[in-house]
């Protein structure tokens, strides 16, 4: 322990010293020997490191996102060079660089955290054996080996001898029902957290050896705090609690804000997206135009869920513009004022029919039919009017008259026919 101490000696003087000034500050609320103001100068001390380390969460987001977006090519590079294990790895640091992602860049934040974790640690050690170190004098060390949290002293863990837990004035009872407590809620929220991810976070069009190893960490990483956390102190418990539930809400929102593209939460956040959209007819806040620009670039790449959110405002009469706004499509800029005339730059709104009742339609029926006859009628007595009205000198049908008659005869003939009155056939040859 004293060799773990002495490496991250050069962050020890700093975090005591931050500790020290919040427990001035909730020492003179509370009071300076209490467990509040220890705790939450403890829980304090987490926040300020995690406001620190948000550039490197969003790295790690963008890390993680991008080595998913890899998952299919590693597996194709894996699987092409399964005996050649020199040129599968020259391989996978050729696709790295191309792409500009790094596999570490996922496991910054805690690389990060890590040297704050063992300086608290170290500090914690030094109250439960008595020790000043970094800024915490002897009065200061007296006053934290007096504070409890729910009984239990700051410096006591959970396998402590009764001795031990005696000389800081806690019963072993109450050291042991406030660690294994802690202890749960602290497996629990690690195993809520990284379950979020797995469920609602992650490209479920993709099957990837990344996601059977993300499944695995979500139950080995609560054991692993289950097992470590009997030998933690309770101010560390504290201290690991409050980081695991910063990171819950940190990872549900930056979930219902920037999901990733394909999964179940990116489904949700554009479906809530489209009805603000829907309702206000233009996109709110950079983050939704940045996310309508992406969608928009994509074109025929788009997953099943931005092609929806596509369709959908489109049903709305909206179209997504390239930079990241939305339009009325043509077929809705046309409307009708309200005198009947078409609106400039508009085409007239089309009319839809009334629809009639039954009598209505044998009423029209009838008025039809009448309509027709009364035509018909009309038709017949002026094609008598016509007749009667032929001159009656007129030659008769087949007689030509004048100078006509000889090639009126000569056609007869042509054709067949006697010249001259016929007689009648006899009796016998009917």
């Amino acid at each position: 322990m004293d060799t773990i101490a002495s490496l991250f000696s050069f962050i020890t003087t700093p975090v005591s010293w931050v500790i020290v000034q919040f427990h001035s500050l909730y020492g003179a609320i509370f009071g300076p020997d209490t467990g509040w103001a220890w705790g939450l100068s403890i829980v304090s001390l987490v926040i300020l490191i995690r406001i620190c380390l948000i550039p490197l969460f969003v790295k790690q987001i963008k890390a993680t996102r991008a080595m998913q977006t890899l998952q299919p090519e590693m597996k194709k590079i894996q699987e092409r060079y399964k005996s050649d294990k020199q040129r599968q790895s020259e391989e996978m640091m050729k696709l790295y660089k191309e792409s500009g992602t790094n596999p570490l860049s996922s496991c910054l934040p805690i690389l990060a955290q890590s040297p704050f974790f063992f300086a608290l640690y170290h500090v914690l050690s030094g109250i439960a054996s008595n020790d000043t170190i970094g800024v915490i004098d002897k009065p200061l060390l007296e006053s934290a080996q007096k504070a409890h949290i729910f009984g239990a002293p700051l410096a006591a863990k959970f396998m402590d001898s009764e001795e031990k837990v005696q000389a800081l004035h806690a019963s072993l009872t109450d050291v042991r029902v406030v660690t294994a407590i802690m202890i749960i809620l602290m497996s629990a929220s690690q195993f809520f957290t990284q379950r979020q991810l797995m469920t609602k976070n992650v490209d479920t069009t993709v099957k990837t050896p990344f996601m059977q190893q993300q499944k695995m960490l979500m139950y080995v990483f609560p054991i692993m705090f289950a097992v470590f956390g009997i030998n933690f102190p309770v101010g560390v418990l504290v201290y690991w609690l409050t980081t695991n539930v910063w990171t819950m809400g940190q990872q549900m929102f930056v979930i219902r804000r920037n999901p990733t593209p394909g999964s179940k939460a990116q489904a949700a956040f554009l479906e809530r997206l489209q009805k603000q959209i829907s309702h206000s007819k233009k996109v709110r806040g950079r983050g939704n135009t940045n996310v309508i620009k992406a969608i928009v670039a994509k074109g025929r790449d788009r997953n099943e869920f931005e092609r929806k959110f596509i369709n959908g405002l489109s049903k709305e009469g909206l179209v997504a513009q390239t930079d990241g706004t939305v339009a009325l499509s043509e077929s809705s800029v046309a409307t009708d004022t309200e005198d009947g005339t078409p609106a400039a730059g508009g085409a007239p709104k089309r009319q839809q029919p009334k629809r009639q009742s039954k009598s209505q339609r044998q009423s029209a029926a009838a008025h039809s039919k009448a309509e027709g006859s009364a035509e018909t009628a009309s038709d017949a007595k002026t094609s008598l009017e016509k007749t009667q009205d032929e001159p009656e000198d007129a030659a008769p049908q087949g007689k030509p008259a004048g100078g006509k008659s000889g090639s009126g005869n000569a056609r007869q003939a042509k054709s067949g026919q006697r010249k001259g009155q016929q007689r009648p056939k006899h009796p016998s040859k009917k």
